[in-house]
């Protein structure tokens, strides 16, 4: 028995707006009518002004800057529609936020991204539709069904053209040892090398001390992360591979762009020569970087909500 809804209806909160445009456009659709505000103390409304009835429902939504404010709208949303007798609701949500919070580092530490798994289930979501996820056990932390996509194809695609012919002089480099994993994966679809940079702060208020695992001399470097958020590891990862490592070039990817703080300013002064997001997170407004570049997730997330809706496998866009 299929269980979605009668027909698929998407709506936005004001995270990323552009994104969930894009999807409607991918899929020869039609945002669904809403207004997402706010009142005059800062309190967050929802207004839905179509009807929802038995519709299978997708609200897309990345709390990203300003996170609360973002993480309320797509609560207050959801909330919304479960009153309004939704089928079944699917919050889509691009990036993440609180997942770096995934586990105690010491005592009396929060778990916030177990928190917010709840808060978004009690809300009313029937199911989460994600990308990258900052560590995968956050899925686990979810008493609904979770669909963590995986960027990788979208860069891989755009790297393969960029580089074909040149596998042997490019190397992918995880900027961590804790994004190893991550990195090895993206390496093997490239047919690339794999390097590290392993970084260690011998006490504290010193410098970090980077060492290089593995040979990246005369060689173009893949920076491959999952996040870039003050660009600080970002920009002295890539340092050091050029000065201690003797690379000649440098270009990073990283599926979510939250650059926050310096992170547009860094990037622009650093040795990388470009840095590739997707657009899970909106470009800052009046921010611009002639080294960013952005790639479209919406056919990704469009392939993905028709795939829920006609109840067949996600996992298949993978393959």
């Amino acid at each position: 028995m299929i269980a979605h809804g009668k027909d698929i209806k998407i709506f936005s909160g004001n995270s990323n707006p552009a994104l969930a445009e894009a999807i409607c456009k991918e899929m020869g659709m039609e945002l669904g009518n809403a207004e997402v505000g706010a009142f005059s103390d800062g309190e967050n409304f929802v207004s839905i002004y179509e009807t929802v009835r038995g519709s299978d429902v997708f609200v897309v939504q990345s709390t990203c800057s300003p996170v609360n404010d973002n993480l309320m709208e797509l609560l207050i949303m959801i909330d919304a529609l479960k009153r309004a007798s939704a089928g079944r609701i699917t919050a889509v949500v691009p990036y993440f936020g609180y997942a770096r919070q995934d586990r105690k580092t010491k005592p009396r530490d929060p778990i916030s991204a177990k928190l917010v798994a709840n808060l978004i289930t009690r809300a009313g979501a029937d199911r989460v539709l994600t990308m990258d996820l900052h560590a995968n056990q956050i899925q686990g932390f979810f008493d609904i069904p979770v669909d963590n996509l995986l960027g990788n194809p979208i860069f891989s695609n755009y790297l393969h053209e960029r580089y074909a012919g040149q596998e042997d002089d490019v190397i992918v480099v995880s900027p961590d040892v804790g994004s190893v994993a991550r990195a090895r994966a993206f390496a093997q679809k490239l047919g690339m090398g794999l390097a590290i940079v392993d970084k260690r702060r011998q006490k504290a208020n010193s410098s970090e001390v980077m060492n290089i695992i593995g040979d990246v001399h005369g060689k173009k470097v893949i920076l491959f992360d999952d996040m870039v958020d003050t660009g600080g590891s970002l920009c002295g990862a890539a340092q050091a591979l050029v000065e201690l490592g003797g690379a000649t070039e440098v270009v990073a990817c990283a599926s979510h762009g939250v650059l926050s703080g310096p992170a547009v300013e860094r990037i622009q002064k650093s040795v990388i020569k470009e840095v590739i997001f997707l657009d899970t997170v909106p470009p800052r407004a009046g921010v611009t970087c002639d080294k960013i570049k952005y790639l479209s997730v919406a056919h990704m997330f469009a392939e993905a909500i028709e795939r829920i809706y006609e109840e067949v496998s996600v996992s298949k866009l993978f393959v």
